[in-house]
């Protein structure tokens, strides 16, 4: 297995940038220690595509997440991923919180972010007719909006892989060597050889920097709780509502998805394990006081699930991208935390330029498809649309989800597809097979069904997400 370029990581970044490269005739892996990308950070997290005020002037961060802003309306139109122009409010719930208002005013400014203004609670009223009491005013930024990550991750992996590049699941490195000017990576799927290593590995990014001796990537794992509530609560906040945020971060935020649930989170808490994503009582309690403190009217008693991820935090409080000074070979794209999902387009575009640099120019291809085919959603349909879909191919026609109304040919195409889907969960991101309000309750074992025949494996082998988390264990009799 050898390659010109490695990529450790199948998160929302290392997808689009695999994707970027694939422009280029060179051999790309892109390497994933989990049964499927988007395992990480990028499936728990906030969903926001950030207007970029909050960042310091002058930071990766801000120049990133300004650029990033530009380019995810391309990125998503070319890979067919819903993005949804919502806006932002970060609201002040005192006379005494108006200047950090001021303070996020000046600093957006400053990293050129466009339309910015400050309301009053009249305003704010208008905008959010379900906002809380005591807000007095907010800081509202228009180019904010939101997006699914996973999905972006998906329609990146997929795009690169049409394009020549190659996804290695369950490939954890495990160490690197320098061998005749290339790295040699011992991981869980055997060796790989590769001319130049990408380490976007998350929150275990600072171990895989410390496998080539570079001890300079200090990562603190940040974890936080959600809640994510049905649909019918999803018209509570047409906007992303922040509350002031603290130095843990931009703080408890209401936000509608662009599948219409509303989400509610982070908590903030720093850990010792990047695996550990369990939630926490205190932490979902946390969230749920903050978040009616901003949207009285969010009840739990929608909530459909909890769950919760693990951000990589720098301790530099800013992203870590650039050659390795122990191998200029080795990039590090470290410590992406927020708004690593809004500023990941941008990053792609920046490491596509170390890349450049570093090799002297790659050879683009000539037959570089940048378009990602948009996925079937029967649930968007018109009564004609499904009719038609369903004489071209009857599978079209077996509700498995009735949730989310997704079909039988959807899951199915989820399998089939470039990197496609290989455990419950991997069907469940790419579909949404599962994501209702029963939460898999009546869908999961049909797609236990589906999965064993299409991949040819006994039922007993088909898992949630991979390694030891099987369904089912043996027949009863």
């Amino acid at each position: 297995m050898k390659y010109d370029v490695a990529v450790i990581g199948a998160g929302v970044v290392g997808s689009l940038i695999t994707r970027e490269l694939s422009k280029y005739n060179i051999r790309i892996a892109l390497l994933e220690r989990c049964n499927d990308c988007a395992m990480g950070a990028t499936k728990a997290n906030s969903a926001i595509v950030h207007a970029g005020f909050d960042a310091k002037p002058g930071t990766l961060k801000a120049k990133l997440n300004v650029r990033g802003v530009e380019l995810m309306k391309k990125f998503c139109k070319e890979l067919n991923v819903p993005l949804k122009n919502n806006g932002a409010l970060v609201v002040a719930f005192s006379e005494e919180e108006i200047p950090h208002l001021e303070e996020l005013l000046k600093r957006g400014e400053q990293n050129g972010v466009p339309e910015l203004r400050i309301v009053k609670r009249d305003e704010l009223k208008q905008l959010e007719p379900n906002i809380g009491d005591t807000a007095v005013g907010a800081l509202v930024a228009p180019t904010s909006s939101i997006v699914c990550p996973y999905e972006l991750t998906i329609a990146g992996v997929e795009n690169a892989v049409t394009n020549g590049a190659e996804f290695i699941r369950n490939c954890e490195v495990t160490g690197i060597k320098s061998e005749n000017e290339e790295f040699v990576l011992s991981t869980t799927a055997g060796e790989i050889t590769a001319k130049y290593v990408i380490n976007v590995a998350g929150v275990h990014s600072g171990k895989i920097a410390k496998l080539i001796g570079d001890n300079s990537v200090e990562i603190i794992v940040r974890h936080g709780d959600y809640y994510l509530l049905d649909k019918s609560q999803g018209t509570l906040a047409s906007h992303t509502v922040f509350q002031c945020p603290t130095k843990m971060g931009k703080g408890v935020l209401v936000s509608p998805t662009v599948d219409g649930n509303l989400i509610v989170g982070p908590s903030a808490s720093d850990i010792d394990d990047g695996d550990d994503v369990a939630t926490t009582a205190e932490g979902l309690d946390k969230i749920y006081n903050a978040a009616t403190k901003s949207v009285p009217a969010v009840s739990l008693r929608n909530a459909i699930t909890s769950f919760s991820g693990n951000r990589a935090h720098p301790a530099t409080d800013d992203f870590i991208i650039g050659s390795s000074d122990v191998n200029r070979n080795f990039i590090n794209v470290a410590g992406i935390e927020s708004p690593g999902l809004s500023s990941a387009p941008a990053i792609a575009e920046m490491v596509e330029g170390i890349m450049t640099e570093l090799t002297g120019g790659m050879e683009k291809k000539e037959n570089f498809d940048p378009i990602r085919p948009e996925p079937v959603r029967f649930r968007h349909m018109s009564t004609e649309e499904r009719a038609k879909l369903i004489e071209k191919n009857k599978a079209y026609g077996r509700i498995v989800c009735r949730c989310e109304t997704i079909t039988e040919g959807e899951i199915l195409d989820a399998i089939h597809a470039p990197a496609g889907a290989r455990d419950v969960d991997g069907v469940k991101r790419r579909t949404r097979a599962g994501m209702g309000r029963c939460q898999g309750g009546f869908c999961g074992s049909k797609v236990v069904e589906i999965l064993a025949r299409e991949l040819g494996v006994p039922m007993n082998e088909i898992t949630k997400f991979g390694g030891e988390s099987k369904i089912m264990y043996d027949r009863t009799k």
